[in-house]
């Protein structure tokens, strides 16, 4: 009998090379997928388990990416996907570059959604399937100076609510969207906010939980999952609080300089 099989997107590093760590060790084989070289170590790690591990580097910003990624999975099976991919920006909108603040929709909204359909297209033929969607609680929070990147996260936050209700008759397809707050990744150093509070907080969330958090929710079949107390709190205190003083905290954390206030 064939294994389950899971596509993880963003799995070079953090979160969701946590996931594809999770998926291994619980006897699905893996396909790994990222825009940086990297991907190709981290499959051969997580070849370790036993499993079949492949990996893709592509431009998952881009169209002809995700239709890579979807020719490499050459029509089998897909139980699980992990649209876990995502690319943060930090400071004041109006000195960001056109290119780098298009990157970001591109790959957070743009190939996500692209993937999604195609994928929740197959599952829904097949008649079931696993979908979790890396969103954020920055989605919740207007991000000064991570405007672009909290925006994209609003959307993405949205959008899960609003397909998974489009999909509700089909019982055997499930999306689940994992929301976690700052987590000890790559990602702050890769957005050029290494000079803010919260890109050099020491107490920022453990990927690999993250990762089991958003696992478990997700073979649970939970809508939701915020991972972290502390987050649900902020979450909590976002749906009552007005969005001009939640922007302004954001700015507090985000606002470049602040590394040392």
């Amino acid at each position: 009998m064939a294994r389950p099989f899971a596509v993880i997107t963003g799995a070079s590093t953090g979160i969701g090379f946590e996931l594809a760590r999770i998926a291994t060790g619980s006897g699905y084989d893996v396909l790994v997928v990222a825009d940086e070289a990297l991907v190709e170590a981290a499959a051969d790690d997580l070849r370790r388990t036993g499993t079949d591990v492949t990996w893709l580097q592509t431009d998952l910003a881009t169209l002809e990416g995700v239709d890579r990624l979807l020719e490499s999975v050459g029509g089998r099976r897909i139980d699980v996907l992990c649209a876990n991919a995502g690319r943060g920006l930090g400071r004041c909108f109006l000195d960001q570059d056109p290119d780098d603040w298009r990157r970001v929709i591109n790959t957070n909204v743009v190939g996500t959604v692209y993937l999604l359909q195609n994928v929740l297209r197959q599952m829904v033929n097949q008649g079931s399937g696993r979908v979790l969607v890396t969103g954020s609680i920055a989605g919740f929070i207007p991000g000064s100076f991570q405007a672009v990147y909290n925006g994209t996260k609003a959307f993405i936050d949205s959008f899960a609510d609003a397909i998974r209700n489009e999909l509700k008759e089909f019982d055997g397809i499930t999306i689940t969207t994992l929301m976690p707050g700052p987590t000890d990744t790559a990602f702050f150093e890769r957005a050029d906010m290494m000079d803010t509070k919260v890109g050099v907080d020491p107490d920022k969330a453990d990927p690999k939980k993250v990762a089991r958090d958003g696992w478990d929710g997700m073979i649970e079949g939970k809508d939701n999952i915020v991972s972290g107390w502390k987050n649900k709190l902020q979450v909590a205190a976002a749906h009552v609080t007005p969005p001009g003083v939640m922007a302004e905290q954001h700015r507090r954390m985000a606002e470049p300089g602040t590394a040392n206030s």
